[in-house]
């Protein structure tokens, strides 16, 4: 495994992070990368990592907690720094922190277009709960 850098996101790494999640096809219509940020730093910020390799951001996680399950958005990983397990430091890190708040287990959601995360995730000891995920937008982006 190569180096990575670890650390709660800046203000200043925000057009890197924009860039990567395009790059990375996490970027939806309904969903603006600015305001998902602002919204997010205003709410435990330091489950907003950022991942360095060779001075450059090649990696993000969002993760959140709010007293009963944990939660995890938003993780990727640049394609040109991809199986390099990138991706599974941000997480074990994202699921220490988490583990330190009492989080008794981590719910994500992966698009089912998506199958290339979802092998990731199984990977690293995830399992499909026998759920159906659903949504309500409050504000439209």
């Amino acid at each position: 495994m190569q180096r990575l850098e670890i650390r709660p996101y800046r203000e200043s790494d925000e057009d890197a992070v924009v860039a990567l999640w395009h790059e990375s096809g996490l970027v939806r219509p309904q969903n603006d990368p600015i305001k998902d940020i602002g919204r997010k730093v205003r709410i435990q910020r330091e489950l907003f990592l950022v991942g360095f390799s060779n001075g450059l951001l090649v990696a993000t996680v969002m993760a959140g907690y709010e007293g009963h399950r944990g939660w995890v958005n938003y993780l990727a990983v640049a394609p040109d720094s991809r199986k390099r397990g990138f991706g599974r430091l941000l997480m074990d890190e994202a699921e220490a922190r988490l583990r330190e708040m009492g989080c008794p287990k981590i719910n994500l959601q992966v698009r089912r277009s998506n199958a290339e995360a979802a092998r990731f995730y199984r990977s690293i000891g995830y399992a499909e709960d026998d759920v159906l995920s659903m949504g309500k937008r409050l504000v439209e982006d």
